[in-house]
């Protein structure tokens, strides 16, 4: 497959084997007669994706007709109709589908702006809540820059992506050639590599393509160069389709030119290109010493991962070595970048993002390891793919790619600093387990103890705050059946302030050798047992002192609540015992109120005779076993 959405395997979104990157717009095709199922499906396996998606549609409504054409859709970024497809196929197949239908679904919901479903559904697909326009929030908030945005054509169908410096000019992939043959995954011509100027409104001049012995009949795309403008590296499709699996592909590979005498030459296929596996989207950093790429090659975490290669002195390659979990996840990571001071920048759809591919920075922690990556914010990304980014550091601008408006278009950007923030990020965990607690609430509070936000912490138990300089917060940590744990601190006047504060919380039960965890999970706090006088429910001297045990309890913790339960023998009638218990319970409860516990804490219920301890046959209970019936019982709600 050649488009930007390269390299997804169509059942799995795992290893696709082709890409170069070009939005699709669907041409108007004019069936003759009805297709079958079968020469859909052909269409299909040979990602002729326009004219398999004409062909599903004359079709009934099957799973695998709704799911090829829901990814026909999706692999040419049509999200709308992509979402009216996958839509039908999960209201009737949703239970027996693979769990990469549901990240394809949500993405092409993000696609259409309908945050709130595709978050619904890829918090099914990972497991844990996602909440996307939060998340962007918070993170365009946090990171370190903003971006001003001009598109750089006026023509917004040009298919341009892969953009590169190329001295005082740019390079890029385009399907501008309408000479070109029709490439039938979305029925644009092939893509050739351009050269142009930019003037100092953003916008590409003087276009020219590349001679014919860079833009051969195949796709070209991705070029990148040598600082002295005389070698360049870039991708080109395989001359010939070969057998994986059960698909037919020509792969992507890594070429090198060289520019002697005023013309390019000396053409050469990278030795670590394979008929097996695609290597695209080339980077050469600017002291010529790596070349970073990304592939699907054996040991790939996901569909496509970052790898770099060391360039040795005598212009061989150093064995491929892939980034790594911290870069790479189980899906897409392409189009790497990095700055001279060693920041990589790249496009993913795997780390959390807006949804679709977004643009990521790492920082450079040492020769061999990058910082956790940071999505770069809504400033720059948005709900579609957003890609192909390289930055001028001197002059803080630069180009990326996207298909925001439909097609791929280069943009050029500004970037400035983002205004100061005041960052404060943790994590919760078990005092005495050191377990990582998620689901578990934040809240952070003014000096004067308003609450100003509250989150919920994600899968690996982590939050993050911004605050104001020069003030003083409080931020507490609450877990159901867990005492809330504080800390206070101060922001200074100046500068970004990253406070890592470690919030760990003690379970009532690890704390209290009253309170105890049951099997079924409830919490209990065990005291003696509260004796009240026959047919009565007031409280008695023996009852008072056992609940003032309760009332210190409560005030010690007072963000405890509990439910007070009480249960009579079965001496009675059903009907007699429920409303005794009852008010039983709402007596003690009253006790509690009385001695300063808040209401709100409290609940009661009364189980009449409904959950004896011991059930005697045939009623007949002695007078102990009657006694044990005889119960109040005090539940931990959170």
């Amino acid at each position: 497959m050649i488009s930007h959405h390269d390299s997804f395997n169509m059942d799995m979104m795992k290893k696709s084997l082709y890409l170069f990157f070009i939005f699709c717009s669907i041409t108007t095709l004019v069936a003759q007669k009805k297709a079958t199922v079968k020469q859909a499906n052909n269409l299909f396996a040979k990602k002729a994706y326009v004219k398999a998606a004409v062909a599903y549609e004359q079709l009934g409504q099957s799973k695998e007709v709704l799911q090829n054409l829901g990814d026909s859709y999706y692999y040419n970024f049509q999200m709308t109709n992509a979402v009216r497809a996958y839509g039908q196929l999960f209201f009737t197949y949703k239970d027996s589908l693979n769990k990469e239908v549901f990240f394809r679904y949500a993405n092409a919901l993000k696609g259409t702006k309908d945050f709130e479903k595709g978050d619904a559904i890829m918090s099914e697909y990972l497991g844990f809540e996602q909440n996307t326009p939060k998340f962007m929030k918070n993170v365009t908030r946090n990171t370190p820059d903003s971006f001003k945005l001009e598109m750089m054509s006026k023509n917004k169908t040009n298919g341009d992506f892969g953009i590169s410096f190329f001295g005082d000019k740019v390079t890029f992939a385009s399907v501008r050639n309408a000479e070109s043959k029709a490439y039938g995954w979305n029925e644009r011509p092939y893509l050739d590599l351009f050269s142009a100027t930019v003037n100092d409104k953003g916008q590409l001049e003087k276009i020219e393509p590349f001679p014919e012995i860079i833009n051969s009949k195949n796709h070209e795309s991705s070029a990148t160069f040598s600082a002295d403008g005389k070698t360049m590296y870039f991708n080109r499709t395989g001359d010939k389709q070969v057998k994986i699996g059960e698909e037919r592909i020509a792969t992507i590979k890594i070429y090198k030119a060289e520019y002697k005498e005023g013309q390019w030459t000396n053409i050469t296929m990278l030795p670590f290109s394979s008929d097996e596996y695609s290597v695209e989207h080339p980077f050469l950093t600017k002291d010529g010493k790596q070349l970073f790429f990304a592939s699907d090659m054996k040991g790939t975490i996901g569909s496509m991962d970052i790898f770099v290669v060391d360039i040795l002195e005598d212009g061989t390659f150093s064995q491929p070595r892939n980034l790594g979990p911290t870069i790479n996840t189980i899906h897409r990571e392409q189009f790497p970048f990095v700055t001279q001071n060693g920041t990589l920048y790249f496009a993913s759809d795997g780390h959390q993002g807006n949804g679709n591919l977004d643009i990521f920075m790492s920082l450079k922690l040492s020769e061999t390891e990058f910082d956790k990556p940071l999505n770069l914010g809504s400033t720059i990304n948005s709900e579609m793919d957003d890609f192909s980014f390289i930055l001028d550091e001197e002059k803080d601008k630069g180009y990326f790619a996207s298909n925001r408006t439909g097609d791929d278009n280069l943009y050029t950007f500004i970037r400035e600093d983002n205004k100061l923030q005041y960052l404060v990020e943790g994590e919760v965990r078990d005092k005495k387990s050191l377990e990582l607690l998620p689901g578990a609430t934040v809240k952070l509070y003014d000096q004067d103890e308003n609450l100003l936000e509250e989150v919920v912490v994600d899968k690996d138990g982590n939050f993050t705050f911004n605050t104001e300089p020069n003030k003083k917060y409080k931020i507490m940590a609450f877990k159901d059946f867990y005492i809330p744990a504080e800390a206070i601190f101060d922001t200074s006047q100046s500068g970004k302030v990253y406070l890592d504060l470690q919030m760990k919380v003690e379970s009532y039960y690890d704390a209290e050798d009253i309170i105890n965890m049951k099997d079924d999970g409830t919490v209990l706090i065990e005291l003696e047992n509260i004796y009240f006088d026959l047919d009565k429910w007031n409280i008695k001297p023996q009852a008072a002192q056992v609940l003032d045990v309760l009332v210190g309890l409560l005030k010690k913790y007072p963000y405890m609540e509990i439910l007070i339960g009480s249960h009579t023998d079965t001496r009675a009638s059903e009907m007699y015992n429920l409303r005794l218990s009852n008010k039983r319970a709402a007596s003690a409860l009253e006790y509690l109120v009385d001695n300063g516990i808040p209401r709100k804490r409290l609940k009661s219920v009364g189980y009449g005779e409904s959950k004896p301890l011991i059930i005697c046959p045939n009623n007949d209970c002695t007078e102990e076993e009657h006694a044990t019936n005889r119960r109040c019982t005090f539940m931990i709600l959170k």
